[in-house]
């Protein structure tokens, strides 16, 4: 049993209930000024909290159930552990993360009429199935080029949303400016992440499959297999290779989260007679900040 995989898994579910902690904070800025919000931006406001918590709650149960897909690896012998429960608490999870950049985008593009987040608005969620899909693929078949896919969509469409919301950033509130910047250099890195070392890391466990004539599975066998089969491992030799992605996808990319719930409202639009100088004004009330 290695200490280092333990000590992971420790802080791993210490941030989890961090982030639980930080969403119910959320919660109770959001419910204790309703008065001061428009009732669009308090519904939009509402569905980010929901949507968060998908992805808060979902990442915390894959903290402290942590699970290595294609060899079936798990740190707990219990149902809950088994892939297929994981996987399945993934997809709504990310699902959710989507739907939350998609309120965004959608949010900039009506305040902007920016094209590319109109686009991205839309495009977004229905790339990131195409990824769930793909990552259900990988897993069920044991084949890993449904991982290279999946994660080349994942950071295609983070350069989407970076790209959009940079491109919108002047007319972003004056108070979250510096929290948009904080997204689009977490973006640019992710997609660095993504093609630099994730991409190429699934796909060079592809290339060694078959190389060395790896039989893969059916779906239907994999179905079975997701759901019954657990290999428990505390080695840090098992575990090395997801150690990084997964520290950061259930901190990082949980705080994105709980901010998206803070940022709506806070994108401004600009009017006046074309060829004059416009004139900047908030779309809705603004949100209490996420620190009083």
């Amino acid at each position: 049993m290695s200490g280092e995989v333990i000590s992971w898994w420790m802080c791993l579910s210490a941030v989890a209930a961090f982030n639980i902690a930080a969403w119910f904070r959320s919660a109770a800025i959001l419910r204790r000024n309703p008065a001061r919000l428009s009732a669009e931006v308090l519904a939009a406001s509402r569905l980010q909290l929901l949507l968060s918590a998908g992805y808060v709650f979902g990442c915390a149960f894959r903290s402290v159930l942590p699970v290595f897909d294609i060899p079936r690896i798990v740190l707990v012998d219990s149902g809950l552990s088994s892939v297929l429960v994981g996987r399945s608490v993934a997809t709504v999870a990310e699902l959710c993360f989507a739907g939350q950049w998609a309120l965004v985008l959608r949010e900039t593009a009506m305040a902007t009429g920016a094209r590319l987040a109109s686009i991205a608005s839309l495009a977004l969620v229905p790339l990131i199935a195409l990824a769930e899909v793909c990552s259900w693929s990988a897993v069920l078949t044991t084949s890993n080029l449904g991982h290279v896919a999946e994660n080349s969509i994942w950071g295609l469409c983070a350069a989407l949303v970076v790209c959009s919301v940079a491109v919108a950033l002047p007319r972003w509130d004056e108070t979250r400016r510096p929290l948009v910047v904080v997204w689009c250099a977490a973006g640019l890195a992710y997609v660095v992440f993504m093609f630099w070392v994730d991409v190429p890391m699934y796909w060079a466990r592809w290339v060694a499959d078959e190389a060395s004539g790896r039989p893969y599975l059916g779906i239907a066998e994999g179905l079975v297999d997701v759901a019954t089969r657990r290999v428990v491992s505390f080695s840090w030799e098992d575990w090395r290779t997801e150690v990084t992605w997964m520290s950061l996808y259930f901190s990082v990319g949980v705080w994105i989260s709980i901010s998206l719930i803070h940022a709506v409202g806070r994108v401004r639009v600009a009017t006046g007679v074309r060829g004059s100088r416009s004139v900047a004004h908030r779309v809705n009330v603004r949100l209490p900040r996420a620190d009083t």
